[in-house]
């Protein structure tokens, strides 16, 4: 960016705000800090003087890790075309990261590894989204590769063990805690308790050896379900 833009910094270690002043001096000349606030009450009476273009908020202030989450909703709600970006010390919460990106943040910058950087500024003020610098983008890959793998492993079980959609349903809903008469109920199951009582027992044939199928219980056959990612234990929910 050629234009000069303004920022309010929000953070409360004064240590900390010490060097994120000298980033800004030293590798980010067109920024012009127009105001540092160390919690909320301080924030909003700068706000109204003057709104600046990008807001650096830190998550956690004044001993809470969530009180940057309520300021980003209300700074986004208030001052839409504000930019917010995250600079926050909360290294492994990462439900907090989510949080505040639903609030509204356009990235979040980790204190850690190379801190904050012109890039991470300049992005978010050329109007990207889910800005991010390199140790939270490691953290984001690390999650991604797991949900793909995990969704890998899913597919090629449906294959191997040819899982139909009555299977899942069915299994699914063991899982739930259901009887077979509550199963022979739904509407994506038209069979009745005798025939789900066979495909029990064919299901247990398909996912156990045969030295291991004598005596497998339903509760047995629905961890081997999930071991084998057959069952999605994180979209657990029942038919109508």
């Amino acid at each position: 960016m050629d234009n000069k833009f303004s920022v309010i910094i929000v953070e409360d270690a004064k240590l900390e705000l010490k060097g994120t002043e000298e980033i800004f001096r030293s590798d980010i000349p067109d920024a012009d800090i127009i105001g540092v606030a160390t919690n909320e009450e301080e924030l909003y009476p700068l706000m109204e003087k003057e709104q600046p273009h990008l807001l650096l908020l830190d998550l956690g202030l004044g001993g809470s890790t969530t009180a940057g989450v309520s300021i980003c909703a209300k700074v986004k709600k208030d001052y839409p075309h504000v930019k917010v970006l995250i600079f926050t010390g909360e290294l492994t919460n990462e439900k907090l990261w989510v949080d505040v990106l639903d609030a509204g943040a356009d990235g979040i910058v980790l204190k850690t590894g190379e801190l904050l950087t012109k890039n991470e500024v300049y992005s978010v003020m050329s109007g990207r989204q889910y800005v991010f610098n390199q140790p939270i983008l490691e953290k984001i890959t690390e999650r991604f590769r797991e949900c793909v793998m995990r969704d890998a492993i899913r597919r090629k079980s449906l294959i191997t063990y040819e899982i139909d959609r009555y299977d899942e349903c069915f299994l699914r809903h063991l899982a739930l805690g259901y009887t077979k008469d509550m199963i022979a109920n739904l509407r994506t199951m038209p069979f009745g308790v005798k025939s789900l009582e066979k495909r029990q027992s064919d299901l247990v044939s398909r996912l156990f050896p045969q030295e291991e199928q004598r005596g497998v219980n339903v509760t047995r056959l629905v961890v081997r379900a999930i071991e084998l990612r057959i069952i999605d234990v994180d979209n657990l929910e029942p038919d109508e």
